[in-house]
């Protein structure tokens, strides 16, 4: 099962009266609450830009070529792409620039969002001087496995693209090419980020790294700086090429490998074991070194059933950092077979428990006193205990995977 980076409606469902009180509490959560609803529409509102009508992204497959680094002294390759603001963008639209600074990147890798500030800093400092820079993600989202968003909330398709451009405020074109990768062939990137600069006349001039040091703070874009500096004086660019490092391209043939990973991960055999009061109390204390986050569901909850496949995609994302993932159903003892093909069916490969009692006031106790019962319910807890997360009710899972990328055990780079 292929999941996706995707919001969840939901609706409502119940089934068994014999502990109709306690249910009664539960079931809360599992009809739409309409402050809640308003709250996440409106943050998705301010969040996420609306996806222009002039252009749906529709990733292809590609038959491999050769790709090859454009030359130094070679002329820049035309090409028209779709911006995250909509419009289309063409060579021709820069030909009143003195310089085009040409900068492959995307959203998901760490050394791209390392440089994410530089580029911003670089765009705006040679603002009025006849520089254009322009961002182009030349990643084709067929090919991008959830364990290389481990430091990301996004992946790097055209809307999470509109996403992160609303998010860093960027001030230069943002363009897509993952649909065919037509322009990013010509050019030959191999990693994110990669930066082409060219002259007046579009001939290359300096293709690299932007500057030779990752850490945020060490360095402000020197190489980049040094070259675009030189074309403007007119001058030869003195180190004309560079190596570059950060992620892979990732081109729409390198397939093989994600299809390996999806096979395996539906072959991970799948547990669900019973727990109690005195097991969630441990859980909650949270003694390793990794955040843990805990989702309480049940399988008679619409809204739990819907948003499960959200958690599934953030065990994938996050799996090989300081993160882990464990799932608790509310269902009754008696209906274990019933959790346990459901968890199955989402391949929830995690530590997943049900609670050992018919008793719903105990379990809501367990969890958090100050949980109202209604599901589903979400924690994420510090090691040594804190939470820092709590939700009663559906999750909005942008909100959820930024708390914890940018959680300080975590974080976007290395």
């Amino acid at each position: 099962m292929q999941l996706s980076l995707s919001k969840i409606s939901y609706g409502h469902p119940l089934s068994n009266v014999l502990t109709y009180l306690a249910a009664f509490s539960l079931v809360v959560g599992c009809q739409s609450n309409p402050e809640q609803t308003s709250k996440n529409t409106t943050e998705e509102a301010e969040t996420t830009p609306a996806t222009t009508a002039s252009f749906e992204a529709s990733p292809q497959a590609v038959e491999e070529v050769e790709v090859n680094t454009l030359e130094v002294g070679a002329k820049a390759p035309d090409f028209r792409l779709p911006g995250v603001d909509g419009k289309y963008y063409e060579l021709a639209d820069f030909d009143d620039t003195e310089v085009l600074a040409i900068v492959f990147t995307c959203n998901h890798c760490p050394t791209a969002q390392a440089y994410e500030q530089r580029v911003i800093d670089l765009a705006n400092d040679y603002e009025g001087q006849g520089v254009a820079v322009v961002a182009i993600s030349p990643n084709s989202p067929l090919s991008l496995l959830y364990g290389e968003l481990g430091y990301s909330d996004l992946g790097d398709t055209y809307e999470d693209m509109q996403v992160r451009a609303e998010d860093m405020n960027y001030n230069f074109p943002y363009l897509y090419d993952g649909d065919d990768h037509a322009m990013s062939i010509q050019y030959g990137p191999v990693a994110t980020p990669h930066i082409f600069v060219f002259d007046k006349s579009r001939t290359l001039q300096y293709v690299g790294r932007l500057d030779g040091s990752e850490k945020p703070g060490s360095a402000n874009a020197e190489d980049a700086r040094a070259a675009i500096d030189a074309v403007l004086s007119g001058e030869a660019v003195s180190e004309p090429k560079t190596k570059t490092f950060g992620c892979s391209v990732k081109w729409a043939w390198k397939d093989e490998y994600k299809e390996k990973v999806y096979a395996e991960w539906e072959e991970k055999p799948v547990n669900l074991e019973m727990i109690d009061e005195a097991g969630i109390a441990d859980l909650l204390k949270n003694d390793t070194d990794k955040l843990r986050l805990i989702n309480v569901w049940a399988t008679w909850c619409g809204p739990c059933v819907l948003e499960y496949p959200e958690f599934v995609v953030m065990h994938r994302m996050y799996k090989d950092r300081a993160f882990e993932f464990i799932s608790i159903s509310a269902d009754r003892p008696e209906q274990k077979e019933k959790a346990q093909k459901f968890l199955e069916k989402e391949n929830s490969a995690v530590p997943n428990y049900l609670f050992a009692k018919d008793d719903k006031y105990a379990l809501i106790e367990a969890i958090d006193p100050e949980w109202e019962g209604a599901l589903p319910y979400t924690v994420l807890v510090e090691p040594g205990g804190k939470r820092i997360y709590s939700q009663q009710g559906t999750i909005e899972p942008l909100a959820l995977r930024k708390t914890i990328v940018e959680h300080e055990i975590m974080g976007r780079y290395y």
